[in-house]
């Protein structure tokens, strides 16, 4: 989405007409999630997918359609069946909700995807309202959007104070993850939030075998990387490459000094019981959004002992996910990364670490649709 907003501020500059469209719901199984965007110029290129294939050549077609006539924002749905899908070789069944909003000459959303670059580079977070659906006679209009900074303050007009002041509200909650919400209100109208902050960012506190097993794969999900230790040997862009800071210093102090903000994530993997235990301490006073200690769960009873005689409270410890990472059975260092990696993701994206294994039920109606397809046609 970055490559988007990018590309919106450059156009914007230019004074050139375009259209971004945007995936603001899905319904069952889609090609891409809440949030794709895709930039159509003029010109007929773009920046962006939402997914490829039919569903995005239809709704590119109807973004240029909608720069020629004119007209304002529309929202469309698009049903993927099994023969659209079939199509482009997609084994899809649900329904994708699109936003397609055209940007013309004097338009604010150049300046509000300036905001959101800026957010992006480390910025102050924002968000971005958008109206996607109004009842009759409401007197709204599909396609009205409104800024939401940090600090409540707002730019551009949805056409309703109490709308604005509770989608404002909402707007807030969801920066610090820069999530998404679609919202029907008990009114009828519908609207779409977009919040932007930082990518994530992974803190590892400790430079041993994990650690370094757990930077490709961090990096590889779109993670900024963060690399703590007290060891030069252990702390350095040869040993970890994909790092954009790797500092040496002591754990009580070194976390402090990185720039960590609640879309950040710590792992704590030192190498001792008492490194943990400064590290654990620092990372409580960040405001990282989670905060994990590698290690046994012995270890992890010691540390959290030591922690409750310093002062901390039961809260700060049920904050702390230890042991870190999910069970399966890892062994080996690049095990455990990919363990712990996998916590961190479903933590992020709001998982519940269960298995996707298809259940019986669903095994045995494909069976009976098997056996039904198979049984021989017989001449009357």
């Amino acid at each position: 989405m970055e490559s988007v907003f990018r590309a919106a501020v450059e156009e914007a500059k230019s004074g050139n007409e375009h259209v971004i469209a945007t995936v603001i719901r899905t319904s069952g199984s889609t090609p891409q999630k809440s949030g794709a965007k895709l930039l159509v110029r003029k010109d007929g290129s773009g920046v962006g997918t939402l997914g490829g294939g039919c569903v995005e050549g239809d709704i590119w077609f109807a973004a240029r359609q909608l720069l020629k006539r004119g007209g304002d924002a529309e929202m469309r749905d698009y049903e993927l069946n099994e023969e659209l899908a079939a199509q482009d070789g997609l084994v899809c069944g649900g329904t994708m909700y699109f936003l397609i909003d055209p940007v013309r000459d004097g338009d604010t959303y150049g300046e509000f995807a300036n905001e959101v670059v800026e957010a992006y580079e480390g910025g102050k977070p924002v968000a971005i309202v958008n109206i996607v659906k109004t009842p009759k006679d409401s007197g709204l209009t599909v396609g009205k959007r409104m800024l939401v900074r940090e600090n409540g303050a707002t730019s551009g007009s949805l056409g309703d104070e109490k709308l604005e002041s509770e989608s404002a509200r909402r707007a807030r909650e969801l920066m610090a993850l820069g999530k998404n919400d679609y919202v029907v209100t008990s009114s009828g109208v519908e609207y779409y939030i977009e919040a932007y902050t930082t990518p994530p960012t992974l803190v590892i506190a400790g430079g041993g075998h994990v650690s370094k097993a757990l930077a490709p794969i961090a990096k590889s999900v779109g993670f900024r990387l963060f690399i703590l230790d007290d060891r030069e040997e252990f702390a350095n862009p040869e040993r970890f490459p994909e790092a954009e800071i790797v500092k040496v210093g002591d754990y009580e102090t070194g976390l402090q000094q990185l720039p960590i903000n609640a879309n950040s994530f710590i792992v704590i993997a030192t190498r001792g019981h008492r490194y943990d235990d400064s590290a654990l301490a620092s990372a409580l006073r960040t405001p990282a959004s989670y905060v994990g200690l590698l290690g046994s769960k012995r270890k992890t009873i010691l540390i959290y002992e030591a922690l409750l005689k310093r002062g901390f409270s039961l809260d700060d410890i049920r904050r702390t996910r230890s042991p870190i990472g999910l069970d399966i059975g890892a062994r080996t260092p690049e095990e455990i990364a990919l363990s712990i990696m996998s916590e961190v993701l479903m933590f992020r994206l709001g998982g519940n670490g269960g298995v996707l294994k298809l259940e019986e039920r669903l095994i045995q109606a494909a069976a009976r649709r098997a056996a039904k397809d198979a049984e021989p046609v017989t001449a009357d």
